[in-house]
């Protein structure tokens, strides 16, 4: 795992993952994109000369093949090991009664539509890094795309009703990774869903049991041992897997 881009990098999760990946010595490139650069990720990237801020604007779909020359810049014909789609915004808890077209469009465009995209902008990437690593198995050592999920996007364990617009745009991202693992395993690229857990984050409050740092461990070290034969899986942050 050379090569890494996280979208959503300037807070939160992202900012989180940024930083467990800076301990990595093997990671060579850490691709951070966001909309609005934070302090704390600006200060990373000048202590840490492998990450590399990319401007993205999530819902601005048009504009994500402006990344791929600046990437490319970088990894040469190395190509892009990990992508991970964690950028994304959640409305509250909404009833039928309240929910509003404009937020359902929202979530659907930056949850759901947007890292559909952007995949497909990065294509050439996964798959140069999938080919230049023939000799490892399926997995990030060779090229994967992670997909963030959440439970909430799960119909089975649906009980309490509500959050209508994450829900749905979570659940279409996992209709889209499951579509994606199918496509791209003849490219040898692994893509799975994956649920961080409930984090102590802008969106996740106050209450969530989890902090950053104890989720993202998790979720790399699930990561690093995924197989090909977990692709098109939703699984949680500890490696167990979650009903569709």
């Amino acid at each position: 795992m050379k090569s890494v881009l996280i979208t959503g990098a300037n807070r939160g999760l992202g900012l989180g993952m940024v930083k467990f990946l800076t301990k990595n010595t093997k990671v060579e490139n850490i691709f951070a994109t966001c909309r609005n650069v934070s302090e704390e990720l600006k200060n990373i990237s000048e202590t840490n000369k492998n990450v590399h801020i990319l401007h993205l604007e999530a819902a601005d779909v048009a504009s994500f093949d402006n990344l791929f020359p600046q990437i490319s810049k970088v990894t040469g014909d190395q190509g892009l090991n990990l992508l991970i789609n964690n950028a994304g915004t959640s409305t509250k808890f909404t009833k039928l009664n309240l929910v509003k077209p404009e937020q359902l469009l929202s979530n659907l465009t930056i949850n759901t539509i947007a890292p559909i995209i952007l995949t497909k902008s990065l294509l050439p990437l996964l798959k140069q890094a999938a080919q230049n690593n023939s000799d490892k198995p399926v997995g990030v050592g060779r090229a994967a795309v992670i997909n963030m999920s959440s439970v909430l996007g799960s119909i089975a364990q649906n009980d309490v009703g509500g959050f209508y617009a994450y829900r749905c745009s979570k659940a279409a991202l996992n209709a889209a990774t499951k579509s994606m693992s199918i496509d791209l395993k003849k490219d040898h690229i692994l893509v799975a869903s994956m649920h961080p857990g409930w984090v102590r984050t802008d969106m996740g409050g106050k209450k969530a049991p989890l902090d950053v740092d104890t989720s993202v461990a998790g979720m790399f070290s699930t990561i690093q041992k995924l197989t090909e034969a977990d692709s098109g899986k939703f699984l949680q942050y500890d490696g167990s897997e979650l009903p569709w």
